[in-house]
């Protein structure tokens, strides 16, 4: 007689300790990602978003100037 867990835990054992480290890295993720987000700027200038999307060719030049006198920069 066995006592203890052993190896033999049987598949509902398993799959309550698969649960339980899946909700920890869960947790852990979640709490990386919330520190991660308050070191970073809530919103970025506009400005700087507008510039950005055109120079990687996102939007055309009439459409960064239309963005430009929408925005009041």
């Amino acid at each position: 007689m066995m006592t203890g867990i052993g190896w033999d835990m049987g598949l509902g054992g398993w799959l309550w300790m698969a649960v339980a480290i899946v909700l920890v890295v869960a947790i852990v993720w979640a709490f990386a990602s919330s520190v991660s987000a308050r070191n970073r700027p809530a919103v970025e200038d506009a400005a700087q978003i507008l510039k950005a999307r055109f120079a990687r060719g996102e939007i055309s030049e009439s459409e960064y100037e239309q963005a430009r006198r929408l925005l009041g920069i």
